[in-house]
């Protein structure tokens, strides 16, 4: 299932927090929410933080997921 890119959906590596951070700002942002957390791992690129960086864009991959109105992948 492609993103709003165009791109192909990977799953993303999660931890619980960044579950609670990508509803956080689902709460806070709504439909915005995939752009915020993609502004956030841009301004963690921008500074060198690569740790931060990737944690963002696993939670942007989250939020974007979580969008798609239908199943994709393997369903059991």
């Amino acid at each position: 299932m492609p993103n709003r890119s165009g791109n192909l959906y990977a799953a993303p590596f999660l931890t619980g927090s960044d579950v609670a951070t990508a509803a956080e700002l689902i709460e806070t942002f709504g439909e915005s929410a995939e752009d915020e957390a993609a502004a956030r791992a841009g301004r963690c690129r921008d500074l060198g933080n690569h740790i931060h960086f990737c944690r963002w864009r696993q939670i942007e991959r989250l939020i974007g997921l979580l969008s798609i109105d239908e199943s994709f992948g393997t369903i059991h």
